[in-house]
């Protein structure tokens, strides 16, 4: 199985206009590629961002396409877009990780089930501390990496913020990283996060035993126009897959972990009751 090289978000964006241009107007891959002279695999490339679009092949493209006025001047300024996001320039942060911050700004809705950790996206700054040293990251390297977990955790505070719907296991919520006061303070902080309109938190409890997802975290991203991402992460690496058969899979082990998932309203009642316990001891 490859491990593709996600592209930057401007090629994601770019790509998946191009795309939904050609197919509106009932136009093949290959025949567009054909009138313009371009083997269709150029074309294909373009179309699924693992090919940046030169400003003079958008240009071409948005003849064949009949674009003019201000929509051919915005995607061709979309085209010459190549500023730096703020995660590129953070030092430190391994390829992955940048990545992952990329698609997280660009998606639209993030499914993300965490077996044994608060999602990262929902993460207090002295939890994800805690998480770095329990991990041995050096002291470096651990600050850099708060700083870019708070940075990812801006999209929830913008106007219009992707839709979050986190599931974790019970035993994430009792694992006490940090001491209790920390923990507690995490927890609190769960409930309140739940309480914004795009934001769904549920639990699996412990009385379930075994169930799909124990073997592994993962996240699922989806995209205004461009096609879903999946993100699995390890110790030295991350994996994002975007291949249909791939991608439905864990649909399936999303839905799965939904039928064993506590309701929200019950899953906010059980975090509010661990984080009373946590902050009496």
């Amino acid at each position: 199985m490859t491990k593709p090289t996600p592209p930057t978000i401007a090629i994601r964006g770019l790509a998946g206009e191009l795309r939904t241009l050609r197919q509106g107007r009932k136009l093949s891959v290959r025949g567009v590629a054909a009138s313009l002279g371009w083997p269709a695999s150029k074309l294909s490339r373009m179309e699924t961002g693992r090919q940046g679009s030169k400003l003079e092949d958008v240009a071409s493209l948005l003849v064949i396409y009949g674009v003019t006025g201000e929509e051919r001047q915005r995607l061709l300024a979309m085209s010459e877009r190549s500023e730096p996001g703020w995660w590129e320039v953070l030092g430190g942060l391994p390829v992955e990780s940048r990545t992952l911050i990329q698609l997280e700004a660009e998606a639209s809705a993030i499914f993300d089930f965490e077996p044994l950790l608060v999602p990262g996206l929902l993460q207090t700054p002295d939890y994800t501390r805690a998480v770095l040293r329990g991990c041995c990251i050096p002291e470096a390297d651990a600050q850099t990496r708060v700083t870019a977990r708070l940075g990812r955790q801006a999209i929830l505070a913008r106007s219009e913020p992707p839709a979050l719907h986190a599931i974790l296991d019970e035993s994430a919520l009792r694992r006490p990283l940090g001491g209790a006061w920390v923990m507690g303070r995490q927890l609190r902080y769960l409930v309140d996060a739940a309480d914004r309109p795009k934001v769904t938190l549920q639990v699996v409890p412990s009385s379930v035993g075994g169930y799909t997802g124990l073997d592994g975290a993962f996240a699922i991203l989806d995209f205004p126009r461009s096609q879903t991402v999946v993100h699995l992460e390890h110790k030295i690496s991350g994996l994002f897959l975007e291949e249909p058969e791939q991608v439905s899979f864990f649909r399936d082990e999303m839905d799965r972990l939904l039928t064993v998932a506590l309701s929200p309203a019950e899953s906010i009642d059980l975090v509010a009751r661990l984080a009373a316990e946590h902050e009496r001891e």
